[in-house]
């Protein structure tokens, strides 16, 4: 846990951290660095501090596909006991 993913500034985000990792999900949060904020195949919304700027918290189970800002992919391939395997891409 703690580990931090970069992705492009185009998917509205700066660098996810997972916070938790549970059996069956995993739990991240995300400066924003767009306007805007979207998701649907994870709970989560706005509302998260980071370093005093704006930002979202989602959970994501196993399994999940997700669309954040409707051009991010975000799956969730695997959870282990202290890891978990993340598919991050351009959404489709």
């Amino acid at each position: 846990m703690g580990d931090v993913v970069a992705v492009p500034e185009r998917y509205g985000l700066g660098p996810i951290e997972v916070t938790a990792i549970a059996a069956d999900a995993v739990e991240m949060v995300a400066p924003l660095t767009g306007s805007g904020y979207s998701v649907s195949g994870c709970s989560g919304g706005g509302g998260v501090s980071s370093q005093g700027r704006g930002g979202v918290g989602m959970s994501c189970e196993v399994g999940t596909v997700a669309t954040i800002n409707d051009v991010m992919s975000l799956e969730i391939v695997k959870i282990g006991d202290t890891v978990a395997v993340l598919r991050i891409e351009p959404a489709e």
